[in-house]
Protein backbone atom coordinates (compact mmCIF):
# COMPACT_ATOMS: atom_id res chain seq x y z
CA UNK A 1 0.00 0.00 0.00
CA UNK A 2 1.25 3.56 -1.06
CA UNK A 3 1.71 6.27 1.88
CA UNK A 4 -1.66 8.07 2.38
CA UNK A 5 -0.44 10.98 4.49
CA UNK A 6 -0.35 14.17 3.29
CA UNK A 7 2.37 16.80 3.52
CA UNK A 8 1.65 18.49 7.22
CA UNK A 9 3.38 21.56 5.88
CA UNK A 10 1.10 21.52 2.98
CA UNK A 11 -1.64 21.46 4.52
CA UNK A 12 -0.74 23.74 6.73
CA UNK A 13 0.16 26.38 3.23
CA UNK A 14 -3.50 25.64 2.19
CA UNK A 15 -5.28 26.60 5.12
CA UNK A 16 -3.06 29.95 5.57
CA UNK A 17 -4.28 31.15 1.95
CA UNK A 18 -7.31 30.87 2.44
CA UNK A 19 -7.89 32.19 5.76
CA UNK A 20 -5.62 35.26 4.59
CA UNK A 21 -7.75 35.47 1.44
CA UNK A 22 -11.17 35.35 2.32
CA UNK A 23 -14.11 36.02 0.16
CA UNK A 24 -16.38 39.03 2.05
CA UNK A 25 -19.52 37.72 3.60
CA UNK A 26 -21.90 38.34 0.91
CA UNK A 27 -19.57 38.42 -1.75
CA UNK A 28 -20.20 35.11 -3.24
CA UNK A 29 -23.90 35.98 -3.73
CA UNK A 30 -25.34 36.97 -7.19
CA UNK A 31 -21.43 37.20 -7.95
CA UNK A 32 -20.59 35.27 -11.35
CA UNK A 33 -16.97 36.46 -11.06
CA UNK A 34 -14.05 34.28 -9.84
CA UNK A 35 -11.87 35.80 -7.13
CA UNK A 36 -8.62 36.61 -9.40
CA UNK A 37 -6.84 37.82 -6.23
CA UNK A 38 -7.39 34.50 -4.64
CA UNK A 39 -6.56 32.89 -7.99
CA UNK A 40 -3.67 34.39 -8.37
CA UNK A 41 -2.01 33.89 -5.01
CA UNK A 42 -3.19 30.25 -5.51
CA UNK A 43 -1.59 29.89 -8.43
CA UNK A 44 1.60 31.54 -7.16
CA UNK A 45 1.75 28.62 -4.71
CA UNK A 46 1.08 26.20 -7.23
CA UNK A 47 -2.19 25.36 -5.71
CA UNK A 48 -4.11 26.13 -9.76
CA UNK A 49 -1.74 23.00 -11.46
CA UNK A 50 -1.64 21.10 -8.48
CA UNK A 51 -1.82 17.96 -10.26
CA UNK A 52 -0.32 18.67 -13.63
CA UNK A 53 2.86 17.03 -14.23
CA UNK A 54 5.68 18.52 -12.82
CA UNK A 55 7.60 18.71 -16.28
CA UNK A 56 4.88 20.54 -17.88
CA UNK A 57 4.90 23.60 -15.15
CA UNK A 58 2.88 21.37 -12.60
CA UNK A 59 2.98 20.46 -9.03
CA UNK A 60 2.80 16.88 -9.76
CA UNK A 61 0.54 16.35 -6.71
CA UNK A 62 -1.92 13.47 -6.39
CA UNK A 63 -5.43 13.76 -5.11
CA UNK A 64 -4.67 13.45 -1.64
CA UNK A 65 -3.23 16.76 -2.15
CA UNK A 66 -6.12 17.88 -4.02
CA UNK A 67 -8.66 16.80 -1.67
CA UNK A 68 -7.24 18.68 1.09
CA UNK A 69 -6.91 21.96 -0.97
CA UNK A 70 -10.88 21.05 -2.19
CA UNK A 71 -12.03 20.40 1.11
CA UNK A 72 -10.61 24.08 2.24
CA UNK A 73 -11.47 26.22 -0.47
CA UNK A 74 -15.06 24.58 -0.37
CA UNK A 75 -15.12 25.60 3.87
CA UNK A 76 -14.29 29.11 2.88
CA UNK A 77 -16.89 28.92 0.15
CA UNK A 78 -14.19 30.57 -2.32
CA UNK A 79 -15.07 31.79 -5.42
CA UNK A 80 -12.53 29.67 -7.56
CA UNK A 81 -13.22 26.84 -10.13
CA UNK A 82 -10.16 24.57 -8.97
CA UNK A 83 -12.03 20.82 -9.64
CA UNK A 84 -13.34 22.19 -13.07
CA UNK A 85 -10.07 24.03 -14.08
CA UNK A 86 -7.22 21.58 -12.97
CA UNK A 87 -9.15 18.22 -11.96
CA UNK A 88 -11.55 18.16 -14.92
CA UNK A 89 -10.51 20.29 -17.81
CA UNK A 90 -7.01 19.69 -17.38
CA UNK A 91 -7.46 15.73 -16.70
CA UNK A 92 -9.41 16.07 -20.34
CA UNK A 93 -5.94 18.36 -21.32
CA UNK A 94 -3.64 15.67 -20.54
CA UNK A 95 -5.90 12.69 -21.94
CA UNK A 96 -5.58 14.58 -25.45
CA UNK A 97 -2.23 15.40 -25.10
CA UNK A 98 -2.99 19.39 -25.47
CA UNK A 99 -1.29 21.70 -23.49
CA UNK A 100 -2.62 23.02 -19.93
CA UNK A 101 -1.13 26.42 -19.97
CA UNK A 102 -2.25 29.36 -18.04
CA UNK A 103 -5.84 29.97 -18.92
CA UNK A 104 -8.86 29.64 -16.49
CA UNK A 105 -10.65 26.81 -17.92
CA UNK A 106 -14.22 24.48 -16.75
CA UNK A 107 -15.08 21.80 -18.73
CA UNK A 108 -18.02 19.55 -19.48
CA UNK A 109 -19.65 16.62 -21.98
CA UNK A 110 -21.74 18.43 -24.80
CA UNK A 111 -24.81 16.46 -26.11
CA UNK A 112 -25.46 15.39 -29.70
CA UNK A 113 -26.73 18.41 -30.48
CA UNK A 114 -23.51 20.70 -29.07
CA UNK A 115 -25.12 21.74 -25.85
CA UNK A 116 -24.66 21.70 -22.41
CA UNK A 117 -26.66 22.49 -19.65
CA UNK A 118 -25.11 23.68 -15.79
CA UNK A 119 -21.63 24.25 -16.80
CA UNK A 120 -19.93 25.41 -14.17
CA UNK A 121 -17.88 28.54 -14.25
CA UNK A 122 -18.51 28.99 -17.91
CA UNK A 123 -19.02 32.80 -18.25
CA UNK A 124 -16.41 33.60 -15.91
CA UNK A 125 -13.72 31.01 -17.41
CA UNK A 126 -11.02 32.34 -20.10
CA UNK A 127 -12.07 29.01 -21.91
CA UNK A 128 -13.66 26.08 -21.82
CA UNK A 129 -12.76 22.11 -22.70
CA UNK A 130 -15.00 20.50 -24.59
CA UNK A 131 -15.87 16.75 -24.59
CA UNK A 132 -18.22 15.28 -26.99
CA UNK A 133 -19.09 11.60 -29.06
CA UNK A 134 -19.11 11.69 -32.75
CA UNK A 135 -18.41 8.42 -33.82
CA UNK A 136 -15.56 8.40 -30.50
CA UNK A 137 -15.07 10.21 -28.11
CA UNK A 138 -12.84 13.62 -28.80
CA UNK A 139 -11.40 16.67 -26.80
CA UNK A 140 -11.01 20.42 -27.93
CA UNK A 141 -10.53 23.63 -26.01
CA UNK A 142 -12.03 26.62 -26.90
CA UNK A 143 -12.24 30.04 -25.66
CA UNK A 144 -15.07 31.35 -24.13
CA UNK A 145 -15.47 33.74 -27.50
CA UNK A 146 -15.94 31.01 -29.35
CA UNK A 147 -19.87 29.75 -27.49
CA UNK A 148 -23.02 30.81 -27.62
CA UNK A 149 -23.61 31.33 -23.56
CA UNK A 150 -27.74 31.71 -21.79
CA UNK A 151 -26.19 32.25 -18.15
CA UNK A 152 -27.66 30.41 -15.23
CA UNK A 153 -27.00 30.05 -11.77
CA UNK A 154 -27.51 26.87 -9.13
CA UNK A 155 -29.28 27.80 -5.69
CA UNK A 156 -26.32 28.79 -4.43
CA UNK A 157 -26.05 31.41 -6.91
CA UNK A 158 -22.72 29.53 -8.71
CA UNK A 159 -22.85 30.27 -12.24
CA UNK A 160 -24.37 26.95 -13.60
CA UNK A 161 -24.75 27.88 -17.83
CA UNK A 162 -26.57 26.28 -20.66
CA UNK A 163 -23.61 26.47 -23.73
CA UNK A 164 -23.71 25.85 -27.59
CA UNK A 165 -21.34 25.36 -29.93
CA UNK A 166 -21.58 24.13 -33.66
CA UNK A 167 -20.31 20.71 -32.99
CA UNK A 168 -19.58 20.41 -36.83
CA UNK A 169 -16.70 23.11 -36.93
CA UNK A 170 -15.12 21.40 -33.88
CA UNK A 171 -11.66 19.94 -34.66
CA UNK A 172 -11.25 17.21 -31.88
CA UNK A 173 -8.71 15.21 -30.78
CA UNK A 174 -9.86 11.44 -30.14
CA UNK A 175 -9.20 10.13 -26.65
CA UNK A 176 -10.24 6.13 -25.60
CA UNK A 177 -13.97 5.52 -24.37
CA UNK A 178 -13.17 5.42 -20.73
CA UNK A 179 -12.22 9.42 -20.52
CA UNK A 180 -15.94 10.13 -20.44
CA UNK A 181 -16.52 7.60 -17.13
CA UNK A 182 -13.51 8.77 -15.83
CA UNK A 183 -14.53 12.02 -16.52
CA UNK A 184 -17.64 12.08 -14.52
CA UNK A 185 -16.10 9.67 -11.54
CA UNK A 186 -13.77 12.92 -11.05
CA UNK A 187 -16.54 14.86 -10.86
CA UNK A 188 -18.46 13.24 -8.62
CA UNK A 189 -15.74 12.76 -6.15
CA UNK A 190 -14.50 16.14 -6.83
CA UNK A 191 -18.08 17.26 -5.80
CA UNK A 192 -17.93 14.85 -2.91
CA UNK A 193 -15.14 16.06 -1.14
CA UNK A 194 -16.41 20.12 -1.48
CA UNK A 195 -19.24 18.98 0.17
CA UNK A 196 -17.47 17.53 3.55
CA UNK A 197 -15.39 20.25 3.32
CA UNK A 198 -18.56 22.56 3.49
CA UNK A 199 -20.26 20.31 6.33
CA UNK A 200 -17.45 20.53 8.41
CA UNK A 201 -17.78 24.40 8.36
CA UNK A 202 -21.58 24.20 8.60
CA UNK A 203 -20.45 21.89 11.90
CA UNK A 204 -18.04 24.74 13.29
CA UNK A 205 -20.84 27.41 12.72
CA UNK A 206 -23.44 25.59 14.78
CA UNK A 207 -20.98 24.49 17.86
CA UNK A 208 -20.18 28.43 17.86
CA UNK A 209 -24.16 29.43 18.00
CA UNK A 210 -25.28 27.43 20.36
CA UNK A 211 -22.14 28.24 22.31
CA UNK A 212 -22.91 31.48 22.75
CA UNK A 213 -26.62 31.98 22.16
CA UNK A 214 -28.70 31.92 25.13
CA UNK A 215 -32.29 30.82 25.78
CA UNK A 216 -34.64 30.98 28.51
CA UNK A 217 -31.37 31.36 30.78
CA UNK A 218 -28.99 28.82 29.49
CA UNK A 219 -26.90 28.15 26.08
CA UNK A 220 -28.63 26.45 23.20
CA UNK A 221 -25.41 23.73 23.63
CA UNK A 222 -27.75 22.85 26.84
CA UNK A 223 -30.57 21.54 24.88
CA UNK A 224 -31.35 18.09 24.47
CA UNK A 225 -33.06 18.50 21.52
CA UNK A 226 -30.10 20.89 19.84
CA UNK A 227 -27.63 18.17 21.19
CA UNK A 228 -29.39 15.94 19.20
CA UNK A 229 -28.98 17.62 15.98
CA UNK A 230 -25.74 18.71 16.43
CA UNK A 231 -24.42 15.12 16.74
CA UNK A 232 -26.85 13.98 13.78
CA UNK A 233 -24.39 16.72 11.82
CA UNK A 234 -21.33 15.20 13.62
CA UNK A 235 -22.08 11.99 12.42
CA UNK A 236 -23.22 12.50 9.28
CA UNK A 237 -20.11 14.63 8.50
CA UNK A 238 -17.76 12.05 9.66
CA UNK A 239 -19.54 9.50 7.64
CA UNK A 240 -18.94 11.18 4.63
CA UNK A 241 -15.69 12.40 4.78
CA UNK A 242 -14.68 8.93 5.48
CA UNK A 243 -16.03 7.55 2.70
CA UNK A 244 -15.23 10.51 0.26
CA UNK A 245 -11.27 9.99 1.92
CA UNK A 246 -11.53 6.13 1.12
CA UNK A 247 -12.57 6.84 -2.38
CA UNK A 248 -9.50 8.87 -2.76
CA UNK A 249 -7.33 6.59 -1.32
CA UNK A 250 -9.04 3.78 -3.83
CA UNK A 251 -8.53 5.95 -6.60
CA UNK A 252 -4.68 6.79 -6.07
CA UNK A 253 -3.90 3.05 -5.41
CA UNK A 254 -5.84 1.28 -8.03
CA UNK A 255 -6.72 3.71 -10.83
CA UNK A 256 -9.39 5.26 -12.13
CA UNK A 257 -10.61 2.74 -14.25
CA UNK A 258 -10.78 -0.19 -11.78
CA UNK A 259 -14.11 -1.40 -10.23
CA UNK A 260 -13.33 -0.76 -7.09
CA UNK A 261 -12.56 3.10 -7.80
CA UNK A 262 -16.04 3.26 -9.69
CA UNK A 263 -17.47 1.06 -6.11
CA UNK A 264 -15.82 3.51 -3.47
CA UNK A 265 -17.26 6.91 -5.57
CA UNK A 266 -20.10 5.55 -5.79
CA UNK A 267 -20.47 5.57 -2.11
CA UNK A 268 -18.64 8.18 -1.36
CA UNK A 269 -21.33 10.49 -3.58
CA UNK A 270 -24.70 8.42 -2.28
CA UNK A 271 -23.40 8.93 1.41
CA UNK A 272 -22.09 12.94 0.81
CA UNK A 273 -25.16 13.33 -1.17
CA UNK A 274 -27.40 11.70 1.51
CA UNK A 275 -25.37 13.67 4.09
CA UNK A 276 -26.08 16.90 3.19
CA UNK A 277 -29.83 16.95 3.78
CA UNK A 278 -29.66 15.73 7.20
CA UNK A 279 -27.03 18.32 7.72
CA UNK A 280 -28.61 21.46 6.07
CA UNK A 281 -31.90 20.76 7.92
CA UNK A 282 -30.32 20.20 11.38
CA UNK A 283 -28.25 23.22 10.90
CA UNK A 284 -31.37 25.49 9.89
CA UNK A 285 -33.10 24.33 12.73
CA UNK A 286 -30.72 25.03 14.97
CA UNK A 287 -29.99 28.43 13.88
CA UNK A 288 -33.26 29.34 12.91
CA UNK A 289 -34.46 32.62 11.15
CA UNK A 290 -30.66 33.94 11.30
CA UNK A 291 -29.55 31.21 9.24
CA UNK A 292 -31.66 32.46 5.87
CA UNK A 293 -30.36 35.81 6.41
CA UNK A 294 -28.89 37.98 3.59
CA UNK A 295 -26.28 38.67 6.41
CA UNK A 296 -25.44 34.94 7.95
CA UNK A 297 -22.79 32.79 6.10
CA UNK A 298 -24.67 29.71 7.12
CA UNK A 299 -26.93 29.81 3.43
CA UNK A 300 -23.60 29.82 1.48
CA UNK A 301 -22.40 26.22 2.31
CA UNK A 302 -25.81 25.01 2.89
CA UNK A 303 -27.24 25.83 -0.46
CA UNK A 304 -24.09 24.84 -2.10
CA UNK A 305 -24.13 21.06 -0.64
CA UNK A 306 -27.59 21.05 -1.41
CA UNK A 307 -26.97 21.82 -5.47
CA UNK A 308 -23.25 19.83 -5.61
CA UNK A 309 -25.82 16.62 -4.62
CA UNK A 310 -26.99 16.47 -8.06
CA UNK A 311 -23.94 17.40 -10.29
CA UNK A 312 -22.03 14.67 -11.79
CA UNK A 313 -25.03 12.11 -11.67
CA UNK A 314 -28.05 11.93 -9.04
CA UNK A 315 -27.99 10.20 -5.70
CA UNK A 316 -30.30 7.96 -7.63
CA UNK A 317 -27.60 7.05 -10.14
CA UNK A 318 -24.76 6.37 -8.25
CA UNK A 319 -26.89 4.20 -5.58
CA UNK A 320 -28.48 2.37 -8.72
CA UNK A 321 -24.13 1.48 -9.42
CA UNK A 322 -24.12 0.43 -5.81
CA UNK A 323 -26.71 -1.75 -6.22
CA UNK A 324 -25.97 -3.36 -9.82
CA UNK A 325 -22.25 -3.78 -7.55
CA UNK A 326 -23.78 -5.86 -4.55
CA UNK A 327 -26.45 -7.73 -7.09
CA UNK A 328 -23.38 -8.74 -8.67
CA UNK A 329 -20.80 -9.61 -6.11
CA UNK A 330 -23.69 -11.61 -4.15
CA UNK A 331 -24.55 -11.82 -0.85
CA UNK A 332 -21.43 -13.31 0.27
CA UNK A 333 -18.91 -11.14 -1.11
CA UNK A 334 -20.64 -7.72 -0.01
CA UNK A 335 -18.35 -7.34 2.86
CA UNK A 336 -15.72 -8.05 0.70
CA UNK A 337 -16.90 -5.47 -2.14
CA UNK A 338 -16.94 -2.78 0.90
CA UNK A 339 -13.47 -3.52 2.08
CA UNK A 340 -12.48 -2.94 -1.70
CA UNK A 341 -11.18 -6.63 -1.80
CA UNK A 342 -12.91 -7.70 -4.65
Amino acid sequence: MSDRTVDPDLVEMIAAVFAHNPDGPNEALGSRSINRRLWSVLGDVGMTRLTEAEESGGSGATWRESAVLLSTAAAHAARVPLAEHDLLAGYLLDSAGLKRGEAIRTACVLDADGTASAVPWAGAVDGIVLLWNRNGWRVTDVPVSGISLDPGANLAAEPRDRISVDVDALDGTPVPDSVFEIFRLRGALARSLQTCGAMERVLDICVEHTGARVQFGRPLAKFQAVQHMGAAIAAESSLARAAAENAVNVAVEYGWDDGRTVFAVAAAKATTAQAATVVARNAHQILGAIGFTMEHELHRYTNRILSWRSEFGSVRHWEDILTDFAVTAGSGAVWELIEGRS
